[in-house]
């Protein structure tokens, strides 16, 4: 993976995907004051270079019937490398669990899960995560709303501060 010296038009673009996925390359060209052409070469090589992960619609959860989110604290008996990377791997194997953070503090990790009502997430609870090898505790917290959701980073298109995302 090579590593790419990032310019105003290489923040424009990564801006600009990051709030419109769906963007168009010729309305992205534009839009980063480049013709087509160069601008999916850029493209193709911030993807190269890790920039870009990837691509993807953003669901509405509660459209798919899932109406409950939950931020879930989870304690671990032991901390050791091998038990870190077990405990990761199991959950990246639950559907569930939509992000996975590890922590430093009184909390390993925080999960952030979806189920689609209350009963459906204790199930989650007492048969997937709580009896997971190494768990030793878990709290929950029930989301009842989110003010805000915007995936990504800030990023500056003309450097210094991030700017105001247009």
């Amino acid at each position: 993976m090579q590593r790419v010296k990032l310019d105003r038009i290489d923040r424009q673009i990564l801006r600009d995907l990051q709030n419109r996925g769906r963007i168009t390359n010729v309305e992205l060209a534009s839009r980063a004051g480049i013709s087509a052409p160069p601008c999916l070469r850029r493209v193709r090589a911030l993807e190269e270079a890790g920039y870009i992960r990837g691509y993807h619609a953003d669901i509405d959860p509660k459209m798919m019937g899932y109406h409950i989110t939950v931020f879930a604290q989870v304690g671990l008996n032991s901390q050791a490398e091998a038990d870190l990377e077990a405990f990761e791997s199991e959950v990246t194997q639950l559907p569930e669990v939509r992000e996975c953070h590890m922590l430093a503090g009184e909390t390993d990790f925080l999960l952030k899960i979806v189920a689609k009502d209350w009963e459906s997430y204790e199930e989650f609870l007492t048969t997937k995560l709580t009896p997971a090898d190494n768990v030793n505790h878990v709290k929950s917290a029930l989301s009842f709303r989110s003010a805000k959701h915007r995936p990504g980073v800030p990023i500056p298109v003309h450097g210094g501060d991030a700017d105001e995302e247009g």
